[in-house]
């Protein structure tokens, strides 16, 4: 960001209270970090919800005490007290909030940010739809009580409309009626809808219940918080950092990182994947960047202006191919050693459906069942996940 007393995005956060739901999440951290650090926020409130035995101020304190914040914690320590957690679920009516801390969101929010959503592939379609649907209902109904909002910005995701070959920075046709899929996924056996035969009908001509669910998330939008000021910005393959807080930072096992730490430590060694497809990789600290300038041009809404889109990718102007990812992850993860690497660093693509699923064969399930086979002759238990 620009100096201060240049930036209009500082400015329009100066003195702001901000709410973020999903904090606790890899983009969710990056926000909570950059708005600490480089904006005067007056305050921010997370929806954290309380998580197998620990309270959600116990969970605050863990996050904040997270490597990502060491930076701000260096610099200026006394911000971290603007942060405070407020217990809820984004599953549940009113997001689970008690009747004083929705007031208090309502009387003080100006900003909103929701990156709550799972982002599983495979997940069941009754909790897609609960968390990626649902959820944007209950904080439009939130929304609606806020008299001081500005902006909500909703994060989606780039491949919402992947059955399309274009796609432009609007909000395109449901592949359902979103609150309609909400009360099937309420008074429906969750047995049903969730078998693979049932959900594959559902889902229709998306690949999966996340593309699926963020496409009725954003018609919902569009449908019920056109009143309000809301924007939606999609990300494509949300990656490491390129800068910020530090170069190449990353908490998770996601997307590429997952595939690199697997190679890293010998345990992937085959990957069915086009050389030639662009990898559409977004570093995460510039789409927090985004994220925080749509909030500032959000807040410029004037009334009747229609939910402005933003998409946030790489692969139409700078591609990348899966290919040169492959060459430079090999390079990379041979200059410095894994910890408990259990087999030479590397691994390879498949282009060939058939010859990728025999190397699975080989190098992934036969080890796997061997070592579990081993343990079994000598009285151990078995690896996590065999031998059931």
């Amino acid at each position: 960001m620009e100096p201060e007393d240049t930036s209009p995005v500082r400015s329009f956060f100066r003195g702001k209270v901000v709410f973020i739901t999903g904090a606790t999440g890899f983009m969710g951290k990056v926000l909570v970090e950059k708005l600490l650090r480089s904006t005067a926020v007056s305050k921010i409130y997370l929806l954290i919800r309380p998580k197998k035995g620990v309270a959600t101020a116990q969970r605050l304190k863990v996050l904040l005490e997270t490597k990502i914040f060491d930076r701000v914690r260096e610099e200026q320590a006394e911000v971290l007290a603007k942060v405070e957690a407020v217990a809820g679920d984004i599953t549940e009516q009113r997001l689970g909030l008690s009747e004083v801390e929705e007031r208090l969101l309502a009387d003080s929010v100006n900003i909103i940010f929701h990156c709550a959503a799972t982002v599983r592939f495979d997940e069941e379609l009754t909790k897609s739809v609960s968390m990626n649907v649902g959820g944007v209902l209950a904080i439009i109904a939130l929304a609606r009580k806020m008299p001081q909002l500005k902006a909500l910005v909703d994060v989606s995701t780039a491949y919402c409309n992947c059955h399309l070959e274009h796609i432009e920075e609007e909000i395109y046709p449901p592949p359902g009626h979103p609150t309609g899929m909400v009360e099937l996924c309420q008074w429906m056996d969750p047995h049903i809808l969730n078998s693979p035969e049932i959900t594959k009908k559902v889902i229709g001509n998306r690949p999966n219940t996340y593309t699926f669910t963020k496409a009725l998330a954003e018609s919902l939008l569009a449908q019920e918080a056109g009143e309000l000021p809301v924007a939606v910005m999609r990300p494509s393959i949300v990656s490491a950092s390129w800068r910020e807080p530090y170069p190449g930072w990353v908490d998770n096992f996601n997307g590429p990182s997952g595939i690199m730490a697997g190679a890293g430590k010998g345990v992937f060694r085959t990957l069915f994947c086009k050389r030639d497809c662009t990898a559409d990789m977004y570093p995460v600290d510039l789409c927090i960047n985004l994220l925080c300038c749509v909030a500032w041009k959000t807040g410029q809404r004037q009334p009747g202006d229609q939910i402005k889109v933003y998409n946030c990718t790489s692969g139409g102007l700078n591609p990348v191919t899966w290919g040169q990812v492959e060459v430079w992850a090999l390079s990379s993860i041979l200059k410095a050693a894994y910890e408990g690497a259990m087999w030479y660093p590397g691994g390879s693509y498949k282009e060939n459906w058939y010859t990728n699923r025999l190397c699975q064969l080989v190098f992934h399930y036969g080890p796997a069942h061997g070592v579990d086979l081993l343990c079994r002759l000598v009285g151990k238990k078995t690896l996590p996940g065999q031998g059931k």
